[in-house]
């Protein structure tokens, strides 16, 4: 993976609980959770970044 970058999220009180729940229950963390569930939706969407040269 490369340089994450921080940035502002607005997101509804209900759909953050839901998430925090969701990530709780996946022994992850909110950030985590919200990381994994962009990764999938641009999996399945074909629209995921292609893999770079991993660095030796």
């Amino acid at each position: 993976m490369g340089k994450k970058k921080a940035f502002a999220l607005r997101v509804d009180e209900d759909m953050l609980k839901a998430i925090e729940k969701w990530a709780s229950d996946e022994f992850r963390s909110t950030n985590g959770q919200i990381e994994w569930m962009l990764n999938n939706a641009l999996k399945q969407a074909k629209r995921h970044p292609k893999n770079q040269k991993k660095e030796e």
